[in-house]
């Protein structure tokens, strides 16, 4: 698999945005290009979940806009940054991240575990997860 499914990462688009606006404001096309080159071109955003997103934190009241004139250009572009109430937000979609990662580590297989103890070609053979009680089948 060389990217990630927007399927799988939906629920987390505003984390990343919110990390990028952590660091300073900026626009649309910059956070997008940054998300690009921070996860080496696995998720691509698409332009309408981008801007849908900044619709829906801004409404919420974890970022703002605000206007500014490109240097050298005379363009205006948006700008966003991220409020009191998105850090908090962003926090807590930290500590949602780390119980999901907790709860779906019980479910994965690593890559290297395939071959040693069991086949996973439906012969139903289970076995306990490394990290937990739980069993893998």
């Amino acid at each position: 698999m060389n990217s990630i499914s927007s399927d799988v990462i939906r629920g987390y688009n505003d984390t990343i945005i919110l990390f990028l606006l952590l660091q300073h404001p900026s626009y649309g096309y910059e956070i997008s290009k940054q998300i690009k080159n921070l996860t080496e071109e696995k998720y691509i955003i698409k332009e309408t979940t981008l801007y849908s997103a900044f619709n829906r934190m801004e409404k919420n009241g974890y970022i703002e806009s605000f206007s500014s004139d490109q240097e050298g250009s005379g363009k205006r572009r948006t700008y966003y940054r991220i409020t009191d109430s998105g850090r908090k937000y962003y926090q807590l979609k930290c500590s949602e991240w780390n119980l999901t990662k907790e709860v779906i580590e019980h479910f994965i297989i690593e890559e290297e575990d395939y071959g040693n103890n069991q086949e996973l070609s439906g012969n139903n053979v289970c076995q306990p997860a490394k990290h937990s009680r739980s069993i893998t089948c």
